[in-house]
């Protein structure tokens, strides 16, 4: 797993997610501006509805910004039996039926997958559930999320 490879896909990612967000947003606000959208009546709403749109696609744009700086910015470590997991690190979970998982955990942009079939790495941060209890943990833990509990295989 060469983690500068799987960095530089999810900045791509987040660079093409930022582009359609973006041209959403800009779509919205020019429905929303639009002189044929202005409300003749209290029941047309069109032109405030696309202002809404326009609204959540401009928060949207701006967490995906973030995202883009805190991967940009991100500080890969190598894992150290010391401290454990870290944000950076890519991480392999193995369920009881023997189901591979594998995660990194970054500063931002949770859910993202990145990769197909059994190649797919998912990002996760401190913050989620998942992301709190690997933490700290090493190669042999075990953590446990909706009933189903994962031993930890690999760092890298």
């Amino acid at each position: 797993m060469n983690k500068p490879h799987l960095i530089a896909q999810i900045i791509t990612a987040l660079e093409h997610d930022l582009d359609v967000v973006t041209r959403a947003a800009q779509s919205a606000y020019e429905a929303a501006t639009a002189e044929e959208n202005i409300a003749e009546n209290k029941y047309d709403t069109l032109g405030l509805e696309a202002s809404y749109l326009a609204t959540g696609q401009a928060r949207r744009s701006a967490e995906i910004r973030q995202a883009l700086h805190a991967h940009r910015q991100l500080k890969l470590r190598d894992y150290d039996p010391q401290q454990g997991v870290q944000v950076s690190q890519v991480v392999t979970l193995e369920d009881e039926q023997g189901q591979c998982r594998r995660l990194i955990i970054g500063p931002e942009a949770a859910g993202l997958k990145i990769g197909t079939g059994d190649g797919v790495v998912m990002v996760i941060t401190p913050r989620s559930p998942l992301g709190q209890q690997l933490m700290g943990k090493h190669i042999d833990d075990e953590v446990c999320l909706n009933a189903t509990r994962w031993t930890l295989v690999e760092v890298i």
